[in-house]
């Protein structure tokens, strides 16, 4: 296996009774990169990530963590892999330092070893000032820092980050990111989440399942391409009739969305946006807009998640 592969899920299931709750989920994780597992609430990833992280056996397929299978050598693979649920699990009545020791303990850290492990989580997490404040005490993102520090004072390869950003404001969600970007220097990282801007600011590469399958599988650059329409935006000043718009070169077909703005649809793969700003200005239509269109990410989440997508993943996962 590549050295560079920190995970390795193949096909992996996971039924309850006549229900699929994950059905043959296929992908790695390589060091250095943000792995962003994105779906609706109930699409099946926090049982993704329950399998992954050996809180719930699979019913068919293999996960490897850092060529370590994880059923038949569960304690290596496990020793790989720092986890932060979705609900943080935080004991509120200890104070911030008591209860990363106690996780340092329960990460089998050497006992000489234990306060460099505990001050190296809590600088990376930006918790030195409340280190002997109360859990219960701290805001829900300090709380959440306190979540992600507990997943890596082992300094494991891989970090799994369920919904960490849920319930926390703006600046909060701002911090968090920023985080998570600093985590991947180090480790690899998967985040969940069904918040779409998360993965789109966040990650590398992308995964999207819905109803328990993979729907779809590649870097966040190709779903960026992918968010781009054969279209223009075109906003004039004194426009025109219809039809000298419809006219600009490299133009199929003119919408007219309010007065002075318009969609331009093109067919060719070459954007003609170049040619039209040229036309326009020397026509004096008064240009106030040419930029081309792009579908929201919503939009896109929604092709990929609606009507039959069964076994259609692409990128990596291509079938």
């Amino acid at each position: 296996m590549d050295n560079s592969i920190l995970l390795e899920a193949s096909h992996l299931g996971r039924h309850y009774g006549h229900i699929a709750a994950v059905s043959d989920i296929s992908f790695q994780l390589k060091q250095g990169e943000v792995l962003g597992f994105l779906g609706p609430n109930g699409a099946g990833k926090s049982t993704s990530m329950q399998m992954i992280t050996g809180n719930l056996a699979p019913s068919a397929g293999r996960i490897s963590i850092c060529g370590h299978d994880l059923l038949d050598d569960p304690i290596a693979a496990k020793a790989s892999i720092g986890y932060l649920p979705e609900q943080p699990p935080l004991y509120r009545e200890l104070t911030v330092d008591e209860y990363l020791l106690f996780c340092a303990r329960l990460n089998r850290i050497e006992k000489s070893q234990q306060a460099a492990a505990l001050q190296r989580a809590k600088q990376r997490c930006g918790l030195e000032q409340v280190g002997r404040r109360l859990i219960n005490n701290l805001s829900k993102g300090y709380q959440q820092r306190v979540g992600i520090a507990q997943a890596i004072i082992h300094n494991p390869a891989i970090v799994v980050l369920d919904e960490p950003t849920v319930g926390l404001d703006p600046i909060q969600i701002r911090e968090i990111r920023s985080l998570i970007r600093e985590l991947a220097e180090h480790h690899g990282v998967i985040l969940s989440t069904h918040i779409l801007p998360e993965v789109q600011m966040t990650c590398d590469r992308v995964q999207i399942i819905n109803q328990g399958r993979l729907v779809y599988s590649d870097e966040i650059n190709n779903l960026n391409q992918r968010m781009q329409c054969d279209s223009l935006l075109l906003g004039l000043r004194q426009p025109p009739a219809e039809s000298e718009i419809a006219a600009l070169p490299g133009i199929e077909s003119v919408e007219k969305l309010s007065a002075h703005r318009f969609r331009l649809r093109y067919a060719d793969a070459h954007s003609p946006a170049e040619e039209i700003a040229r036309f326009v200005v020397e026509k004096n239509w008064g240009l106030q807009e040419l930029a081309p269109e792009q579908k929201t990410l919503e939009q896109v989440f929604v092709e990929l998640t609606s009507g039959d997508t069964h076994g259609e993943t692409q990128g990596d996962y291509a079938a």
